[in-house]
C-alpha cells in the first residue's frame, strides 16, 4: 500500500492522474457448498484468493457479501475472518453485508450480531480519488422487521451523498450484496433484486447525486445492466457459482477516463495486473 501511495503520489506531482485498481471478491459464502455440515470447498477457494490478491497487490479489497451462509453460525464466521486476516495488512479490506450474513428480513438483532462480528452494516471509505458507499442492501429491500434502521441508513446515505458534492472528494462508487434490478429498471419484483417501489427511490438518489457505478453480488454469476449513466455490475462468486457460472473475482481499474472492470476465473487470472 505505501508503494501506491507513493507511486500515486508522484504522479500528482507530475500533473498526471494514474490508473490503479482494486478487487471485488463476493459471495465466499462458507458453509454454501455443503448446507452448513462444512465448509472445506469455501476455505479453499477463499485463501486462493486472499493469497493471489496479495501476490497482485490492489489498492484495497471488497466482498460484497454472504461472507458465511447461515446467518450467526460462529464456525463459518471464524473461518471467513481467520482467513481474512491473511489479506497483507497494506491492504485495505472491506466488508458489505449480504442477505445470508444479516438475514432475509433483517432484525436489530442480527444487525447488532453482523456488526459485532464484522464491523459496520453501512459506512464510506476513500482510495484515492474515488469514494466508495457501502450499503446494506438487505435492509433496504426488507426493511419491515427493523424500519428505524433502514430509515436511518437512507438518510445516512442522502447526507453522504451531499458531502461527497464538494470538490475534491472524488467520484461516488456503491458497493451493495443485492443489484437494484438484473435487466430493467422497471423489471419486476424477484428474489435477486430490490423490490420495484423501494428500488425507484433509490434510483433517483443515486441519479440525484451523480453516481454512475454500483457493484453488486448475491447472484453467483455476473450480470451487468445500467438505467442511463448509472452502471450495475453483479460479479460472480469467490465460492459457490450457480447456473454454470464460475468461481473467480473482478478486478476494477479507475483511471482519468473513469472506470473499467474485468471478471477472472479462477483458472484465468494472469501473472500481473498493471494498471491500464
Amino acid at each position: 500500500m505505501r508503494l501506491f501511495l507513493l507511486v500515486l503520489w508522484a504522479a500528482l506531482a507530475c500533473g498526471a492522474s494514474p490508473s490503479w485498481y482494486f478487487l471485488q471478491f463476493s459471495d465466499p459464502q462458507f458453509g454454501m457448498y455443503e448446507e452448513n455440515r462444512g465448509f472445506v470447498q469455501e476455505t479453499a477457494n477463499f485463501e486462493y484468493a486472499i493469497a493471489t490478491a496479495n501476490r497482485l497487490h490492489p489498492a484495497f479489497v471488497v466482498v460484497t457479501g454472504d461472507l458465511i451462509n447461515q446467518p450467526g453460525d460462529a464456525a463459518e464466521a471464524a473461518e471467513y475472518r481467520r482467513i481474512a486476516a491473511k489479506l497483507d495488512p497494506g491492504i485495505p479490506l472491506y466488508n458489505v453485508p449480504g442477505n445470508h450474513d444479516v438475514g432475509n428480513d433483517p432484525t436489530p438483532a442480527t444487525l447488532a450480531a453482523y456488526r459485532q462480528r464484522f464491523g459496520p452494516d453501512y459506512y464510506t471509505f476513500r482510495a484515492a480519488d474515488l469514494m466508495g458507499f457501502v450499503l446494506n442492501s438487505s435492509l433496504i429491500g426488507h426493511p419491515a422487521k427493523a424500519p428505524e434502521e433502514a430509515a436511518r441508513q437512507e438518510a445516512w446515505l442522502g447526507a453522504e451523498l451531499e458531502k461527497a458534492r464538494r470538490p475534491g472528494i472524488g467520484r461516488p462508487v456503491v458497493f451493495q450484496h443485492h443489484p437494484w434490478f438484473l435487466k430493467a429498471p422497471d423489471e419486476a419484483d424477484e428474489y435477486s433484486n430490490i423490490p420495484k417501489e423501494i428500488r425507484a427511490r433509490y434510483l433517483a438518489l443515486l441519479h440525484q447525486y451523480g453516481v454512475r457505478w454500483v457493484f453488486a453480488g448475491h447472484c453467483h454469476r455476473n450480470e451487468q445492466s445500467s438505467d442511463g449513466t448509472l452502471e450495475i455490475v453483479a460479479t460472480g462468486p469467490v465460492g459457490k457459482p450457480l447456473g454454470g457460472a464460475r468461481s473467480g473475482f473482478r478486478v476494477v481499474t479507475v483511471g482519468p477516463e473513469g472506470i473499467s472492470h474485468h471478471y477472472y476465473d479462477f483458472g484465468d487470472i494472469p501473472n500481473r495486473l498493471p494498471p491500464q
